[in-house]
């Protein structure tokens, strides 16, 4: 592909994905903040906040799908030249939203306690990943509401609106946390009550916005069986796809729980350092859902291999350039996040290693996010338990023999870095070659 063929998909990739980088690290920079200032209260409150964080990510993370399913769905019927039905689409999925988030909200709330016994911390972490998922469950509607609407929005090449949300949002985020923490305080509970309430005022932005989407085109407000019972099927892999993702995460807290509460603190931090690498490179998987879906609706398949091509080369690129940021600064950060001089002594190894990784990560997310907007969604569900099965074995080293201090650190956030990656890498790699995946229509 000559320069004057990439200068097109360069800028609907770039348009797409410029402000949903903005709008996808406003989320990690917030749990980065959230994360400095629950360290400062202590070790204990920020072992609690990474136990009940990875409880939560993983109950949001599971309903990840109704911003992955819907994205595509909409795009396709935009690419086709159905807006109707575009937007009727991604309405459906705000509804499917709200069912589930109240049903999960609810059975949370009740079950807190019991999932953070599983992970077998000391008695007064517990208290404190309880007390914060407990809290926290009030805004679990809300947050799959934003994940659907978002969804829509990026389905109609809209990256815009959803980084002013979610800046405006988290913006507010940290100030009421800051607000709550210190000012009230409330310490851990106040982190988990701004966050609900900044979660909540997000919601009333995206229903006036959803609203006037419906009216300009005629899109009713209600949802409709069919539309409900095709983004819950067609969600069902993505779920399981998102399933075995965190897994990997669960199994690599229990494991640094294992080592030691400073060992899991310090890998709270580590993991909240890799979720905003991460976060900043999934733009660009942002923008290959939109861009590929729609692509497929209007069955323009060069250009969607055009797009593969050019966002593999981004992704790679970003994924140098953040990883050396992080290696550089890897001696110096452990001051931001913790005041404890145990927790900061284990970090700078660690952090150095998510920055080495993060090339492949960048090869990775965006494969992802190509395969999703392409609706490849079994693919991913199946080869997702297979690398989870790479992982396994070697968490379960690492617990078993990993040392109690940063080697054992470093040798976990390798195996994640590194072993479970690469293994997503190579079975994303092996089905990008091929053309299984690009079938062309309105609907995958």
């Amino acid at each position: 592909m000559n320069l004057l063929q990439r200068r097109p998909v360069d800028r609907d990739i770039l348009r797409l994905a410029v402000p949903a980088l903005g709008a996808l690290v406003a989320e990690p920079i917030f749990l980065l903040a959230d994360s400095a200032m629950v360290g400062h209260l202590g070790v204990t409150p920020l072992a609690g906040l990474g136990i009940a964080s990875a409880i939560l990510q993983t109950i949001v993370g599971l309903m990840v799908f109704l911003a992955y399913s819907t994205t595509p769905a909409v795009a396709r019927r935009l690419g086709s030249g159905d807006e109707r039905g575009a937007v009727a689409a991604g309405i459906d999925g705000c509804w499917l939203a709200v069912g589930l988030g109240i049903v999960l909200a609810v059975g949370g709330w009740f079950a807190s306690p019991a999932l953070v016994s599983l992970f077998g911390a000391p008695a007064d972490v517990a208290a404190a990943a309880t007390r914060y998922l407990e809290l926290s469950m009030l805004g679990l509607p809300a947050m799959l509401l934003v994940f659907a609407a978002t969804g829509l929005l990026r389905g109609l090449q809209d990256t815009r609106t959803p980084l002013a949300v979610a800046v405006g949002g988290f913006a507010v985020n940290i100030l009421l946390n800051f607000l709550f923490i210190y000012g009230l305080g409330l310490g851990i509970a106040g982190s988990a009550i701004g966050t609900v309430a900044a979660q909540w005022a997000m919601v009333i932005v995206y229903l006036v916005i959803v609203a006037r989407h419906a009216r300009r085109v005629g899109a009713p407000l209600l949802p409709h069986h069919t539309g409900l019972t095709h983004t819950a099927r067609s969600g069902g892999w993505l779920f399981l796809r998102t399933a075995s993702l965190r897994a990997a995460m669960l199994l690599a807290v229990f494991t640094a729980t294992r080592l030691g509460p400073d060992e899991l603190a310090a890998f709270q931090v580590t993991m909240t350092v890799f979720a905003t690498v991460a976060f900043a490179l999934d733009a660009l998987a942002i923008a290959a859902q939109a861009l590929i879906g729609k692509g497929l609706g209007a069955g323009e398949l060069e250009t969607v291999r055009a797009i593969l091509r050019r966002c593999l080369q981004w992704g790679v690129g970003a994924g140098i350039v953040l990883g050396a940021i992080v290696v550089v600064t890897s001696p110096f950060a452990a001051a931001l996040f913790t005041s404890d001089p145990s927790v900061a002594l284990l970090l700078p190894v660690s952090l150095a290693i998510i920055g080495i990784g993060a090339p492949l990560g960048g090869y990775v997310f965006v494969l992802d996010g190509v395969l999703i907007g392409a609706g490849d969604a079994r693919y991913l569900a199946l080869t997702g338990l297979t690398n989870v099965a790479v992982f396994v074995p070697m968490a379960l080293a690492v617990g078993a023999w990993g040392g109690h201090d940063a080697s054992g650190l470093a040798w976990l956030t390798a195996a994640f870095a590194f072993g479970y990656i690469g293994a997503r890498a190579l079975t994303l790699g092996l089905r990008a070659r091929t053309t299984r995946w690009m079938r062309a229509g309105a609907t995958a």
